[in-house]
């Protein structure tokens, strides 16, 4: 029981909407989570819900061990990693750097805030329309590959990270740089020097939203390296589904394996990802 500020004890009312609330959410995420390690580690797949519910009758490590040798995990991991560290550092270091010109000038050119609306404006283009397109120029332009890849996550993840950075950076005094200005440093030393480093918190929300994005795209990875040979791991679990059956327990297996370096990151960055969500969303 709470006290006021004289000591007097204060019964504490429960919001029950906002409980209720909370308690759907949190069983709308871990039901889906308990049924995905359930199946993972059962021999079989059962018809009846009773049985898909159960747990194990002896916990194996054996579909997690077949998944493994299905996906060629290890290539396939190397190969989505790969393509999420490039994309991540160079959108963190591009976009931080344009949101950083934008927003320091878009109050007084409308130049850069055109530029500004120009960018986000790419947030409502949707994928599918852009698709073919696309096709046709990275085959033309040899593009068809992981670097061609890369390049477009850039792309893709720019108008959000540019919108999260200009926010951010409205939470960081001007005064800071006139003071190196005084002090004979260049924009470009200042910005690397004291503006970059003061954005770590949005740098983890950058990092792991376009990360999250990154690892777990199917479509372009699909549309622009299909046929060439190299999988990425969302592509590699597609062969547990054909237009017949789908193996669950294989399935499911992967799909846990592939949570896991995504869910160490987050553990690693949350606070810096919640501080830098809520900073950047205060203009």
């Amino acid at each position: 029981m709470a006290k006021d500020a004289f000591g007097a004890k204060v019964k504490e009312k429960v919001n029950w909407p906002v409980t209720i609330l909370l308690l759907i959410g949190l069983i709308t995420i871990i039901f889906p989570l308990y049924m995905a390690v359930v199946i993972a580690f059962k021999d079989g797949m059962s018809t009846d819900l009773a049985g898909i519910l159960s747990l194990p009758a002896t916990w194996s490590l054996d579909n997690f061990i077949e998944a493994i040798q299905v996906t060629d995990f290890f290539n396939s991991f190397m190969n989505s990693l790969i393509i999420t560290v490039v994309a991540v550092v160079v959108s963190v270091l591009i976009h931080s750097l344009a949101a950083y010109a934008i927003g320091r000038n878009m109050d007084r050119k409308k130049l850069f805030k055109a530029s500004y609306y120009f960018i986000i404006a790419g947030m409502y283009v949707p994928f599918a329309i852009l698709m073919m397109p696309l096709v046709k120029q990275t085959a033309i332009l040899h593009l068809d590959n992981m670097v061609g890849v890369m390049i477009l996550y850039v792309v893709f993840y720019m108008p959000m990270d540019v919108m999260l950075y200009t926010g951010y950076l409205r939470n960081i005094p001007i005064a800071l740089e006139e003071a190196a200005r005084v002090d004979g440093a260049s924009t470009w030393s200042t910005y690397w020097k004291i503006i970059f480093p003061l954005m770590k918190p949005m740098h983890a929300t950058v990092a792991i939203l376009t990360g999250l994005a990154v690892w777990n795209d199917v479509m372009t990875p699909l549309v622009i390296m299909g046929g060439s040979g190299v999988n990425t791991l969302p592509l590699a679990q597609m062969s547990f589904q054909t237009a017949f059956a789908t193996n669950y327990n294989l399935a499911f297996a992967s799909y846990l394996l592939a949570m896991l370096p995504m869910i160490i990151f987050y553990i690693f960055a949350q606070k810096q990802i919640i501080s830098g969500v809520t900073n950047g969303a205060v203009k």
